[in-house]
């Protein structure tokens, strides 16, 4: 219910509806006005609040969605990429669900495919929006040297190779020399969190 949803490329409305009937706010954002007066229609006989579920004739690419926390998209991959730009500048931790389609090399957090009846169209594929930690950071005495593909990192901390490392929204977690597990949250320049085998980290960037 504390979501705010954007639903792009809405269709029918199918989407915006069953998330305002979850209790979250839920925009359509469809090009085609002919789906946007039916998917107003359809959601009156769902009797569905307007206040929660709101349908703009929009071109998509022109659309602000960037307060939204939950973001669902159906539409081929082309498009998926011409969007991710403004996706990944999205606040960390934002939810991008897209059915069937990829963002390419932007691997997908989780993937599901439901079984039984379903004979198309059945696998979603969810990503979590990675804070942007690459740089230098001074984690205690040590400096802490990240490069980062999406939700994926690389690099050393006081010179060791770190491994296993990788964001979940503004979650960092990785491992140093095979040994100590860092699991913590980024905050801008900050970070801070515990280590596996005791104690606690605070991390700025430099």
């Amino acid at each position: 219910p504390q979501d705010l949803h954007y639903d792009l490329g809405s269709g029918d409305g199918r989407t915006v509806i069953t998330a305002a009937k979850r209790g979250a706010r839920s925009f359509g954002i469809e090009y085609n006005p002919d789906m946007v007066e039916l998917s107003r229609k359809n959601a009156a006989a769902a009797k569905v609040s307007p206040d929660r579920a709101t349908f703009v004739q929009a071109d998509l690419f022109e659309t602000d969605f960037s307060k939204a926390n939950v973001v669902t998209l159906f539409l081929l991959p082309s498009i998926n990429m011409k969007l991710r730009d403004k996706i990944l500048a999205m606040a960390p931790g934002t939810r991008i669900v897209a059915n069937t389609f990829t963002m390419e090399d932007w691997q997908a957090d989780q993937t599901e495919t439901v079984s039984g009846d379903c004979v198309s169209w059945c696998t979603a594929l969810l990503w979590i929006v990675p804070a942007k930690v690459e740089g230098t950071w001074q984690v205690g005495t040590e400096p802490l040297v990240l490069t980062q593909k999406f939700q994926m990192l690389e690099g050393t901390l006081g010179g060791k190779p770190i491994t296993d490392a990788r964001m979940n929204g503004a979650d960092i977690a990785f491992t140093v020399g095979g040994g100590a597990r860092y699991t913590g949250r980024v905050d801008g320049n900050a970070m801070k969190g515990a280590i596996s085998t005791g104690g606690s980290f605070t991390g700025t960037r430099k």
